[in-house]
């Protein structure tokens, strides 16, 4: 079934007074973060509490909250976010390596001196609705509270399912059930595929990947020497190395002298940046579903003057200037909302959450004050819903007759 969506024009705070309590399941937004963005009105300032507030009470109890900010403004973000009575549970970074220096460079004397560092990171604030009692029974209620971990796990070659064997004090549910407390009490499991989803996005591009060094066995199996080491307490240098031992087996204490959890971690290989990527927005999908032209608007040189003013409305489609990454906002919202659950976003845009949703299977809610914004946003997610249901068609038609 596709996915519906619904669009409205006009002051958030107003539209979200007009919608009913814990209605929405997920909020991921991109709002203005208070720089005024190249002297644009709707960005003199971040949102106010009172908007945080009517975020709050749609979402439903153990609702998240995610809100992307600017590094100089994250602070207020944050904290008019937990004003409203939000709960902060963490920050997101997502880190790029295509961000250009805005700085005013001083000359004569002063030459090589500037304003600004070059732009790198984008966070986002992830924030719960409080609820009562537990996490598992407010799922059970609502849906909401929990993240979707295996959703959002990411795979590579060494990070495939596997099942391990261990030797620990058994849990305290077994304890009771066969007075089992023994510390050498073996346990089974099957290690998931993928990795566990971590608190920071990348953009896959080199500046990024060469600021996280190879780590070899992840560290813990980096050294096969069983002698004491200098330094021993620098990060990098583990006390003693484990020799012969078995890496990924818990059951021998070592030389080492702690034990590390059990499973294939410490056989991992390559560089440390393996978590999430996802590049700056393409000119296909911010462009996908929109009248434009294969002309660029602007040239790879241009200044932010150029973009300001360049005839983005009849040769490149999307006029908005700050417009997020489908692929990102898609894998935001299965972190955070139940399968077919109700997305909202208050600050809409031209509309990439609501296009990553359709893409996701969930129900999505938009508010944007400019319709010119808001129309842009309704051809890309009307796109988005045609493809999708071409898709399905092909897939009814190739489950009907059979693949060749």
């Amino acid at each position: 079934m596709t996915p519906s969506h619904q669009i409205l024009v006009g002051d958030c705070l107003e539209l979200l007074r007009q919608m009913p309590d814990n209605s929405v399941d997920s909020i991921v937004t991109d709002p203005p973060y208070g720089l005024s963005f190249m002297g644009k009105k709707w960005d003199y300032d971040v949102p106010a509490v009172w908007v945080w507030v009517e975020c709050l009470r749609v979402l439903k109890p153990g609702g998240h909250l995610l809100a992307f900010a600017g590094t100089r403004t994250q602070h207020r973000m944050a904290c008019r976010i937990e004003d409203a009575g939000f709960e902060i549970r963490d920050m997101i970074g997502w880190v790029y390596g295509s961000g250009f220096p805005k700085s005013h460079n001083l000359a004569g004397e002063h030459a090589g001196w500037g304003t600004a560092l070059k732009p790198a990171l984008e966070p986002i604030t992830v924030a719960r609705k409080p609820f009562a009692g537990t996490v598992a029974a407010n799922v059970a209620a609502h849906g909401t509270g929990a993240l979707n971990i295996d959703a959002c796990r990411i795979h590579s070659a060494d990070a495939q399912a596997s099942e391990y064997t261990q030797k620990r004090m058994a849990p305290g549910h077994v304890v009771n059930a066969t007075g089992a407390w023994k510390q050498d009490a073996q346990f089974t499991g099957m290690l998931k595929a993928g990795r566990w989803p971590a608190n920071i996005i990348h953009d896959g591009s080199a500046e990024v990947v060469e600021a996280f060094p190879d780590a070899p066995g992840q560290l813990a199996a980096a050294s096969t020497s069983n002698t004491q080491r200098a330094g021993q307490n620098v990060y990098g240098n583990m006390k003693r190395g484990r020799g012969t031992e078995a890496s990924a087996n818990r059951e021998n204490a070592g030389v080492v002298g702690f034990q590390m959890k059990p499973g294939a971690r410490r056989l991992d290989s390559g560089s440390a940046a393996r978590f999430f990527y996802c590049a700056k927005t393409s000119r296909k999908d911010r462009n996908e579903g929109l009248l434009c032209s294969s002309t660029p608007a602007v040239t790879t040189d241009a200044t932010m003057r150029d973009c300001e003013t360049a005839e983005w409305s009849t040769r490149n489609g999307n006029s908005h200037p700050t417009v997020k990454p489908t692929d990102l906002m898609a894998y935001l919202l299965r972190l955070v909302t139940p399968p077919g659950g109700v997305a909202l976003d208050p600050f809409m845009g031209s509309g990439s959450t609501g296009k990553a949703a359709m893409r996701e299977g969930f129900q999505f809610i938009g508010c944007e004050i400019d319709e010119q914004y808001a129309a842009i946003a309704r051809a890309r997610i009307e796109h988005e819903v045609t493809r999708q249901q071409e898709q399905q068609a092909e897939s009814d038609q190739l489950d009907l007759f059979g693949t060749a």
